[in-house]
This record gives C-alpha cells, sequence and structure tokens, in this order.
C-alpha cells in the first residue's frame, strides 16, 4: 500500500515587483529573462528554447540554430553578453533524431512532490510541470571514492564533508519514489558505493521496499583490489552482492589503453574475471567521453565489451558534462556530443556500426505507448527529449578464435523506420476503438514484412521474439534477447553552457533526496550550487566526526587506492593478458 502522498513547499519563490524579476532560491536571487538572440547571417533557425546563463544562472530565451552542418545554442545575458555553444555536432542527425519525438505522462499516481514557486527549473522536486515519472533513480549512499578523477561531479575532498546517511534514511528516500507507483529501479551511486561496509544491507533493503531493478554504479576496484589479496573473497563478496538484488554493474570504463584509462586498465580485467566467477552476467560498461583524451578508442571500447560478452551486456557512452566555469576554447577542447560520438564510432568500427542505427530514446516510448493502447494496461514510458540519449542493438559475430570479427546492428535486418511507423498508426488505431483481434492477426503478418531475412544472422528468430514480446509480453523472451545482441547506448547529460530546459522537463532520470524530494539529474549535478550540494550539506557528516565514528587513522589520502602495491602482479598475470588479446595485442 502506498503510504500517503503530501506536497512538500517550493524550493524557490518568484518574485515579480516593480523591478526585474527574480527567483529566490538556495539563499541565492536568480534574475528572470533577457533579449531573444538574433539570427545571424548564413544561420538557420530552428527553434526557441529556455536556457540559462552559465556565469550567472539567469533563466533566458535561447535560440536553437543550424550553422556550417552543426547546432547551436545561443543565449543573451544583460550582464555577461552573448554565449554560444555547440548543442549536437551533427544537424542532419539532429533532425532525423527530433523525428521521434514523444510527451511524457508527467509522474502518474503522485501529481507533484513538490509545490510550484518558481518556474523550471527552479522548482525541481519534482513540480507539477515535469512530465516523466522516474525511470532510473540514482540513490547517493556515499560522497567517499577510492579514486579522483579530475571530471567527476562530486566527492568528499571537494565537498570538504562526508555524506553518508543511515539505511533508514535511505529507505524513507525509496518510499518516496515508491509513491508514484511504477516499477521502481534504482541505481546504488556514490562516490564510490562499495567504500560503505553496509552496501549489502543497503540492497536487501531496496529489495524489501520492492525495487526490481538494482544498479551497482561503481569503478569495480575494490572486486579486483579483493581479488589480488584472496580470489576467493573477492567472489564471495560479488556473489553475495547477487544473491542480495544487484541486477546490474555500471562500471567506468573510459578506454583500452593505460593513458585513456588511467582510471581502471589494469583492474578492470580482474573485475570482469570475479564478476564472471560469481554469476554477476549483466555488467554495462561507462565510458566518460572526453574530447582528446578517449575519442580515438571507441570502436576499441565496443570490441572489448563484445569480446567480453559473457558478463559484458552493454556499452553505455557519456560525452562529458563540463563542469565549472570554463572559457570557450577550453570547452571546444573536450566538448564531445552524441552526434560526434556517433560519427566517430562509424568511422572505427569500418561503418559496421553507421550513424543511421542509432534512434534516440523516445522510441522507446512509441513502444510502450502502442503496448499500452492495446493492453489498457499503464506501461513503463521513457519519453525523453530526443537529445538526451541514443541507442541501438548489435549482433556480435565471432571468428574461429573467439574474437569479435564483425559487428551487425539490428537495422541491417529489421526495419526500424517502417516498424516504428507501423505501431504509431495501430497505437492511433486501437485508441479509435477498433477491433484488438484484428490487430493481433495483422500483426502477424505485419511483423515479418520488417525483417530482411537474406540478411538475418545464423540462428536468429526476430519474428518469433516480436510474437512473444510485443504480443504475448514475455519478458522472460525480452531477457534473452540482451544476452544475445549487445546494447550500445549513449546519454549526454548537460552543463550550464548548453542547457536547454525542455530536456529538463522529460528528464526520467532523478536523484532521491533525503529531503523527500526527487529531483533531474541535470539540475541536482549541473545546478549544484542550489540543488545537490544545497541539499547534502544539511545532511552532511564533518569530516574529523566522520573519522572519530568510523575509526579512521586518515580521511585522505588513507582510503585511496594505490595501485603501486598491486602492479608488477597485474602485468604478468594471464587474466590481465587475455582480457586485451585482440584488443591491445
Amino acid at each position: 500500500m502506498l503510504e500517503e502522498h503530501r506536497v512538500l513547499p517550493p524550493p524557490s519563490k518568484l518574485v515579480v515587483g516593480d523591478g526585474e524579476p527574480y527567483v529566490e532560491i538556495a539563499g541565492r536571487r536568480i534574475p528572470i529573462g533577457g533579449p531573444l538572440p538574433k539570427l545571424k547571417p548564413g544561420e538557420k533557425h530552428v527553434r526557441v528554447v529556455s536556457t540559462l546563463c552559465p556565469y550567472c544562472q539567469r533563466l533566458l530565451p535561447g535560440r536553437i540554430v543550424e550553422r556550417d552542418g552543426k547546432i547551436y545554442i545561443r543565449r543573451v545575458c544583460p550582464e555577461h553578453g552573448e554565449i554560444e555553444e555547440l548543442y549536437y555536432g551533427d544537424s542532419s542527425l539532429y533532425y532525423r533524431m527530433m523525428r521521434y519525438e514523444e510527451t511524457g505522462k508527467g509522474v502518474t499516481n503522485v501529481h507533484a512532490y513538490v509545490g510550484l514557486g518558481g518556474p523550471c527549473p527552479y522548482s525541481c522536486g519534482l513540480c507539477s510541470m515535469h512530465e516523466n515519472h522516474t525511470a532510473l533513480a540514482n540513490l547517493v549512499v556515499t560522497n567517499r571514492c577510492d579514486l579522483s578523477c579530475f571530471y567527476c561531479f562530486f566527492y568528499a575532498e571537494k565537498a570538504g564533508y562526508i555524506y553518508e546517511p543511515s539505511l533508514e534514511m535511505l529507505r524513507f528516500q525509496v518510499r518516496q519514489l515508491k509513491k508514484q507507483g511504477v516499477t521502481m529501479a534504482v541505481q546504488i551511486t556514490g562516490g564510490e558505493p562499495t567504500m560503505r561496509d553496509d552496501l549489502v544491507d543497503i540492497v536487501r533493503m531496496l529489495k524489501e521496499e520492492g525495487v526490481k531493478h538494482v544498479q551497482l554504479n561503481t569503478n569495480g576496484i575494490k572486486f579486483a583490489k579483493l581479488f589480488f589479496e584472496d580470489p576467493d573473497k573477492a567472489i564471495e563478496y560479488a556473489r553475495t552482492l547477487r544473491e542480495a538484488g544487484v541486477n546490474t554493474v555500471y562500471m567506468s570504463f573510459d578506454g583500452v589503453s593505460p593513458k585513456s584509462n588511467w582510471k581502471n586498465h589494469w583492474e578492470a580485467p580482474f573485475t570482469l574475471e570475479v564478476f564472471r566467477r560469481a554469476g554477476m552476467t549483466s555488467v554495462v560498461l561507462v565510458p566518460t567521453v572526453i574530447k582528446g583524451m578517449n575519442t580515438h578508442e571507441l570502436g576499441d571500447i565496443i570490441r572489448f565489451a563484445a569480446k567480453h560478452m559473457d558478463v559484458v551486456r552493454s556499452v553505455n557512452f557519456q560525452p562529458v558534462s563540463l563542469s565549472g566555469q570554463m572559457k570557450k576554447h577550453e570547452r571546444e577542447k573536450m566538448r564531445v556530443t552524441i552526434a560526434d560520438a556517433v560519427n566517430m564510432i562509424a568511422e572505427q568500427t569500418d561503418y559496421q556500426v553507421y550513424p543511421e542505427a542509432w534512434y534516440p530514446i523516445p522510441v522507446a516510448a512509441k513502444f510502450a505507448k502502442f503496448i499500452e493502447a492495446w493492453t489498457g494496461e499503464p506501461q513503463f514510458c521513457m519519453s525523453n527529449h530526443p537529445m538526451c540519449g541514443v541507442g541501438t542493438y548489435v549482433y556480435v559475430v565471432r571468428g574461429s578464435d573467439g574474437l569479435p570479427e564483425r559487428l551487425v546492428p539490428i537495422t541491417d535486418f529489421f526495419d526500424v523506420d517502417s516498424f516504428v511507423e507501423w505501431i504509431d498508426a495501430k497505437r492511433l488505431y486501437l485508441l479509435e476503438g477498433k477491433s484488438k483481434k484484428m490487430l493481433i492477426l495483422k500483426g502477424i503478418i505485419d511483423f515479418r514484412k520488417f525483417v530482411k531475412k537474406d540478411k538475418l544472422p545464423d540462428g536468429i528468430n526476430v519474428v518469433s521474439l516480436l510474437k512473444s514480446i510485443v504480443l504475448k509480453r514475455n519478458y522472460d523472451v525480452l531477457g534473452k534477447f540482451h544476452y544475445n545482441f549487445m546494447f550500445l547506448g549513449m546519454m549526454h547529460f548537460m552543463d550550464q553552457y548548453n542547457y536547454d530546459v525542455t530536456r529538463v522537463r522529460r528528464c526520467n532520470i532523478h536523484y532521491l533526496s533525503p529531503d523527500g524530494r526527487i529531483v533531474p539529474f541535470c539540475t541536482y549535478n549541473v545546478l549544484d550550487d542550489i540543488y545537490r550540494d544545497h541539499i547534502l550539506k544539511k545532511y552532511k557528516i564533518p569530516l574529523e566526526a566522520f573519522e572519530r565514528e568510523v575509526k579512521l587513522k586518515g580521511f585522505n589520502p588513507g582510503e585511496k587506492y594505490n595501485r603501486s602495491k598491486y602492479f608488477k602482479l597485474i602485468k604478468n598475470h594471464p587474466i590481465y593478458k587475455e582480457a586485451y588479446r585482440g584488443i591491445l595485442w
């Protein structure tokens, strides 16, 4: 039974008087409004959006424009002048992705978590303007980490305090999520969650509260470190987490070479081996994509994942979100958009994974709305903005040596465009009250015409899979599909330079908060001083108190991982050499 819902006070207040309107939030006054940027010679107007000044967070009108085959976002701040940023690196891909735009359904059973005090994005929590229920909830269990990555959103040394909520406080946050009445998927995140000794208890609590999918976000270092010291202990730790309820491990992996992936290049092979032996067979590799740092290895990352498909289910690329104050030329050195990464992957896979193989997230919403119209039952709806993310499935063809030889996107043997048009048309057909039985009979025939039989990989019966997944709603078959195909995804979380308020309103990756709010990713982390940091400081543990309570001799560098102790063992170990065979040598 869902707990009674109480709407929380709005986090902001709109003040409109004789002077300039502004928003009061987190102890700040943020002005609102400015001129609409003018269209320049050689540009094509695309759309008008709401955006922010990256220097003062003023809410401004922004113009999306096309120029020289790329898409830009521009605004004019009365105080800081004109600010322009690359929005999407390929205009043709931009228009293709925007064709699949879908509206959301709001937050279902809950009208709002917080009152509406100011314009978006200053009433997050979720407010009544939000257009999507939570699809994945991030639950921050610590801000401690055993690494110090320069591009990280936050960790304890930067914050100056420890945030490590109790089990009961975490339970409260999950119960807030439960009020939406949708299938709950929770990612345990941080910081580095494996820094907590009670991580297994946290996983068990999530399952007790009815969370269907538990995802562990980790750099994987602890599993490898335990393996170096005692393989059995490492395997037992991973197995205990799996048995407690961890469904998927979301593991950082920025490249295949030690230069690109200084974070865990050396440890990743041992972490995957631990998972392999422990039965943790759903790992997502998560590269943070930074121009010039690892953009030359995107294809190799996919090949590495394909080699290890017995445990790796997916690669989810994340073009970097540029936090902090940066000059334009500094941003240009690092900026990568989804379109840029898609085109790089095409080049680095000899166009086996070509740009047209990728589709934006709201294609899944079209599918969900079709099922909902057919069954009359509410469905999990991923109606994000098309610029938030893209994905595709690939079938891996192996050579006689077992190494990946060829990548075959699903679009090679299935006409996705025509299929999406078909489910859109049939959804309208159902909503008009037509016969569902006739639709089912026609659907079996229609599915077949989307399949390119002469290009089907051996042993793959796509028609049978679709009939089981769509018509019979057999999600066990969907699971088998995921074990035969590798999913390639890409999510580009915003920063203050490319901020588009429309994207925030459709966000479905949210953070659970100890004050009872549920906050979209791209306000929580991007507007950190009025959301993430402002919230967490209220629930912080001072460093001195934390050290005293947990009896640590030192917080920094006492908890940091020291690779030098294991380096000789790693470099000469057969597990390390085999992991990169066919990729690096």
